[in-house]
């Protein structure tokens, strides 16, 4: 089940796509003078540097190979240790590893991003980046998140990857920090099946991205250059065909967002007026979300738990790897003498809220993020209204 830009697939993907499909050339790179190469990678790397209002972009071919480049470009390796919250996708903690860095879990707050408040005590002389993730599109607190940044000259790496098109205080998620990482799989904002984006000021960090994401080479090569190089690099490149479908979906940015708040406020508002007592919504850090989901959190967990049953779906702790809890390839890691460094409830607070929490599906129907009830982006008003009374009824029936 996909997120919001599936459903609205059409026209101007196609278009684009035919353009490459027609010239022949599928790679990012080619000949300048050959007017046959359609340049869709470099353009939408341009394009979204522009919206995002930073100076650079690279486009790579997953959200998690936006992360890991990120981490590189910021000096992340062997001991160096990345703040990252407990609930996220695995994806942002198997990218630190995958790096060769060490991952320090951090709790979250009633937000459901990152707690400011928890970061301070899990600084250690080798830290060096705090990795803030805007969960279900929803900006964390990121004024305070700069500020300890700041006081202990570290790096932030924003994890835009569930937050494409969300602002805090009226800047771009992905223009704050230092560096962004945004993924376009099929459950995000905009997509292309899969496929990713880094974002940043910084021209050192710019050319260090690239250079992770081919080979080593700096910015933008056009053919196998031999040379002095900034670092080891794999390979995560874009191709011309899935750059040329996200500029399709890039242009439906603004009507996406626009759509989903309008049903995220009538979704909200028809399911307040059932009149329950027993829950809450979790905290919005800015109201330019991305309003892809409508998260309630009750007073107490055994009630969450019969709501969600009752609404054939899960309470958020239960939501497969987005939860700490539940990634068994991160629990099943041993240090060098035999302990393990993640141990599950390592983090109460978290656990606390994630049991009491249940995500709505308003742009995202994945199942795998606990929104398997809800409504979609075509949902119409009866459709919102049948939902919201549906969700009344269960919480009704549930109160202890």
């Amino acid at each position: 089940m996909p997120g919001p830009g599936a459903f609205l697939v059409g026209d101007e993907e196609r278009r684009e796509v035919e353009e490459v499909l027609e010239s022949g050339y599928i790679s990012r790179y080619g000949s300048e003078e050959d007017v046959r190469f359609k340049r869709k990678v470099f353009t939408l790397e341009r394009e979204f540097a522009r919206r995002i209002g930073v100076a650079h972009c690279v486009a790579v071919n997953g959200g998690t190979g936006a992360i890991m480049a990120s981490l590189v470009a910021l000096g992340v390796g062997p001991g160096v240790e990345v703040l990252v919250q407990g609930y996220t996708f695995v994806a942002s903690i198997s990218a630190v590893l995958a790096v060769g860095g060490q991952p320090v879990l951090t709790e979250i707050d009633e937000s459901l991003t990152m707690d400011p408040e928890d970061i301070e005590r899990r600084i250690t002389k080798r830290t060096r980046v705090i990795m803030p993730v805007h969960m279900l599109g929803n900006p964390c607190n990121l004024g305070r998140i700069m500020e300890i940044a700041g006081k202990h000259n570290l790096k932030v790496l924003e994890d835009c990857c569930q937050g494409l098109g969300a602002r805090y205080k009226g800047k771009p998620l992905g223009s704050i920090g230092h560096i962004g990482a945004f993924s376009l799989n099929i459950n995000k904002t905009i997509t292309s099946g899969d496929g990713g984006l880094v974002t940043t000021r910084d021209r050192e960090l710019y050319e260090r991205a690239f250079a992770y994401h081919d080979q080593g080479h700096m910015p933008l090569r056009m053919g196998v250059e031999i040379g002095e190089r900034s670092l080891i690099g794999i390979n995560l490149r874009m191709n011309e065909l899935t750059g040329a479908f996200v500029l399709g979906q890039l242009k439906k940015l603004d009507r996406i967002l626009k759509i989903l708040k309008d049903k995220k406020q009538k979704f909200k508002q028809a399911v307040c007026e059932g009149g329950i007592k027993n829950f809450g919504f979790r905290k919005i850090n800015d109201p330019d979300e991305c309003c892809t989901l409508l998260t309630v959190i009750f007073k107490d967990k055994g009630t969450a738990q019969r709501v969600a049953e009752a609404l054939g779906t899960e309470t958020v702790s239960q939501s497969g790897w987005h939860v700490y809890n539940n990634m068994e390839q991160l629990l099943s890691i041993k240090d060098k003498e035999g302990n393990k460094p993640f141990k599950r409830n390592m983090l109460p607070k978290t656990d606390r809220i994630l049991e009491r929490s249940i995500n709505l599906s308003v742009g995202v129907v994945d199942p795998g993020l606990g929104a398997g009830f809800g409504i979609n982006i075509l949902s119409g008003d009866e459709e919102i209204q049948r939902r919201a009374e549906e969700f009344v009824r269960a919480a009704e029936t549930s109160t202890a």
